[in-house]
């Protein structure tokens, strides 16, 4: 199942879809596409997913096929992650399963995030996978978590589950499976109705440092 848009009133609900929602050059132009939608018409935004997985990053299959573009493909992922991370409405990651790799730096360029309490992982698997950060994703990160959590959780591999992820700070809510969505609407319903512009410009002031890194391979 593709990336899909619902609206819980006034707030926009996209679900990654139902596999490991990899970033593939087409899920990457169809959720662009979706955001784009959001922000006309929705007063915040949720993502979440649907089964097993939020998402599991980078489509490795394709960068496999295609490792001319790799340049190309990083610049692509690393814009999704500038782009939530200053998205002009409150955003939350209602994370229903595993998040891994980039997968997970989608989930902290939001504003918050909540994880189901009893299964899934939060990992950043570079380590183990012999991937290096980039530059910007090392900021990414740094920008959201503690000093300690980003040491651990980037040089060790380790899986954190709901809990752990929460005693981490990685995430700042836990809930049943059922109610990891409503959970996020129940965290993001208070704040809706800022001015997009004025929240838009502070986020960009807040991570000009983290944009500059991301869109260094531009």
């Amino acid at each position: 199942m593709p990336s899909t848009l619902q609206y819980r009133n006034n707030i926009a609900v996209l679900n990654l879809g139902d596999d490991e929602n990899r970033f593939s050059p087409d899920f990457l132009d169809t959720v662009d596409a979706q955001l784009n939608e959001v922000a006309d018409k929705a007063q915040a935004l949720i993502t979440t997913g649907t089964s097993k997985f939020y998402t599991n990053g980078l489509d490795l299959e394709w960068l496999s096929a295609n490792r001319d573009r790799l340049a190309w493909y990083v610049g692509r992922v690393q814009e999704l992650f500038c782009r939530i991370l200053t998205f002009p409405l409150p955003t939350v990651a209602a994370i229903n399963g595993h998040a891994f790799g980039a997968g997970s730096m989608l989930a902290i360029a939001h504003d918050y995030r909540v994880m189901r309490e009893d299964r899934g992982y939060f990992c950043f698997p570079e380590v183990d996978i012999k991937i290096p950060f980039t530059p910007g994703m090392a900021a990414l990160i740094q920008a959201k978590v503690p000093p300690q959590t980003a040491v651990t959780a980037m040089t060790t591999g380790r899986r954190y589950g709901g809990p752990e992820a929460l005693d981490a700070a990685l995430v700042d809510d836990i809930a049943p499976e059922a109610g990891v969505v409503d959970t996020a609407l129940d965290r993001v319903q208070p704040i809706v109705g800022k001015d997009p512009g004025t929240l838009g410009a502070i986020k960009t002031t807040m991570y000009t440092a983290v944009l500059e890194a991301l869109r260094e391979t531009h």
